[in-house]
């Protein structure tokens, strides 16, 4: 299986926050960063499926130079290769506007699915995936906890999610592939870069 993660690097949530000279924005030079909460749980997904049925993860990034070290991150825990969309101006795109650059860079991939978090921890909007799935022409579903492979025939492949509602319902449905996926937190625990991870993460792909 070939799975794209989207991943989206933001400020640590215990980082002192401090309004900008111009009383309008936030001073960025002491923020330090972290890689958004439900985007973990969706490369721990694609890492789980990746380890059962074999074939490479591949996360994406968009955003600023420092954004690098977020895809190291991913890439320690074990991911095979990164790719990342250098721009300076995510601050003034919208959900469409990202998912735009996202899709450019997803196309030429051809991947089996695509998973992003369900939603980001600073906006919290859960639009980027599913505008995702739209401009790539893919089926896609939501809120979901948990992935399974399954086969439909000689060189085929679907899927069964398993869909998180409201008041303790849940859903399991079957897709087929390629689709988008949006990953709800708390479906799995999340793994640690070891050591020996982080020693080859300097060595994987990134593009």
């Amino acid at each position: 299986m070939k799975i794209i993660v989207a991943i989206k690097q933001l400020p640590d949530r215990d980082s002192q926050i401090r309004i900008d000279a111009t009383g309008k924005g936030i001073d960025e030079s002491d923020l330090q960063y972290a890689l958004n909460e439900p985007a973990a749980y969706a490369l721990e997904e694609a890492l789980q499926l990746r380890d059962l049925h074999g074939g490479e993860v591949i996360v994406l990034s968009a955003g600023p130079e420092r954004v690098a070290t977020t895809i190291r991150e991913a890439l320690a825990k074990g991911a095979d290769r990164g790719l990342h969309i250098l721009s300076d101006d995510l601050a003034s795109r919208d959900a469409l506007g990202v998912a735009t650059l996202l899709a450019a860079a997803i196309k030429d991939e051809n991947p089996d699915l695509i998973l992003t978090g369900l939603q980001s921890e600073d906006l919290g909007l859960g639009q980027t995936g599913v505008i995702l799935a739209e401009l790539l022409g893919l089926p896609h579903a939501t809120l979901i906890l948990h992935v399974e492979k399954t086969n439909t025939g000689p060189g085929e492949m679907s899927i069964e999610v398993k869909r998180e509602l409201e008041e303790g319902w849940f859903q399991t449905i079957q897709l087929p592939t390629p689709a988008v996926l949006t990953i709800q937190s708390g479906g799995s625990k999340l793994r640690y870069a070891t050591l020996m991870g982080i020693k080859r993460a300097k060595l994987k792909e990134v593009k």
